[in-house]
């Protein structure tokens, strides 16, 4: 059973995904991806999500206005060498075109404060894309700043594996 919690707008209910919202979870990531003309960069599968969720490398949490699912985050931890901090990463976060304006974003960014606090964490963090000029005012008007001296680089599935293959050592050395 999943966590429901009640917000300042009284139409407004945040609840804690569990790892059966799998194909929720992939559908808004779809619906961002799709926002973000990227699209064809989600390939994520509620089975791949589930396993995720399942794992506890990776939550969620829906915002449901007047019962309908209309805002979603997902997140994992993450922790900082440089700073010695933990914190949460958010990876997807999205309200539906229709819900914008109504400060269900500001309520669903509370709440991930929050939550990462309540957990002992000392950062929140999520990636934005550079054109995306509403989301970036809205962020700063949290208080939050970017960080953009570094790219973010990725081994693809294929070039880990290759990678991997080409290590020599032993375990237990």
């Amino acid at each position: 059973m999943s966590q429901i919690f009640s917000t300042q707008d009284p139409k407004f209910t945040l609840r804690i995904a569990t790892p059966a919202d799998a194909a929720l979870v992939v559908s808004f990531m779809k619906k961002l991806g799709k926002f973000q003309k990227m699209e064809d960069a989600i390939i994520a599968t509620p089975e791949r999500i589930e396993r995720l969720m399942t794992a506890k490398l990776g939550e969620a949490v829906f915002g449901l206005y007047a019962g309908e699912v209309v805002t979603f985050a997902y997140f994992n931890e993450k922790s900082s060498a440089f700073t010695g901090r933990s914190g949460l990463y958010i990876d997807g976060f999205l309200v539906d075109d229709s819900m914008r304006g109504k400060g269900l974003g500001n309520i669903m960014l509370q709440f991930l404060s929050k939550y990462a606090v309540d957990r002992g964490c000392e950062l929140l963090e999520w990636g934005c894309l550079d054109w995306n000029t509403p989301a970036i005012e809205f962020y700063q008007k949290q208080g939050a700043f970017c960080v953009d001296t570094m790219r973010i680089y990725r081994l693809s599935p294929e070039s880990l594996r290759e990678n991997a293959a080409l290590f020599n050592g032993d375990a237990g050395a």
